[in-house]
């Protein structure tokens, strides 16, 4: 290939060559890639930044039936360490009697405000995906949902033209 030195690629060991070769080779089982607690994309500990690969990543991210994550690109995948909740609720949306969940997968889901945690960050957290995932609060869905509560005796409720639904948000440590 003209232009290239591939002797002195090899000198950069360790490190990113001249021609773009990784710092270490992965696998599927070792990608390198970690969706931290606070939904920041990370690989071999550089923060990924750029939008369109960040939406990418958001957007193929699968829950297996083993407990673990898959990230799909095309005919591609490789699993992920997921080190907090593996989605982000943007965004609620309601009907006449139910909470819809936007995520962070560009999907959307029935709430089931029986899984509903608070973090000891103040954040709300619920299961999706069939309980197989946690989904982390966006400040404007964590608001909007702090919109429909209402107090009902000793706890809350979600208040909906043709539904009344008690919640009892417990802590995260006890869910």
């Amino acid at each position: 290939m003209p232009g290239v030195d591939f002797r002195a690629a090899r000198l950069h060991r360790g490190e990113v060559a001249e021609i773009g070769l990784p710092r270490r080779w992965h696998t599927r089982e070792d990608s390198g890639l970690v969706l931290d607690r606070e939904l920041n994309w990370v690989h071999d500990g550089e923060r990924i930044t750029h939008p369109r690969i960040i939406e990418a990543f958001n957007a193929g991210l699968v829950p297996t039936d083993d407990g673990r994550f898959q990230l799909h690109i095309g005919n591609d995948w490789a699993y992920v360490t997921v080190e907090g909740p593996a989605y982000r609720v943007n965004a609620i949306d309601t009907d006449e009697s139910r909470v819809y969940l936007r995520l962070s997968d560009r999907t959307g889901e029935s709430l089931d405000p029986s899984t509903l945690r608070l973090g000891d960050d103040g954040v709300l957290t619920a299961r999706v995906k069939g309980g197989r995932a946690g989904a982390r609060f966006s400040r404007d869905a964590q608001f909007a949902l702090g919109q429909l509560l209402v107090a009902e005796g000793s706890g809350w409720a979600l208040l909906l033209p043709r539904a009344r639904i008690p919640v009892e948000i417990a802590p995260a440590s006890l869910g």
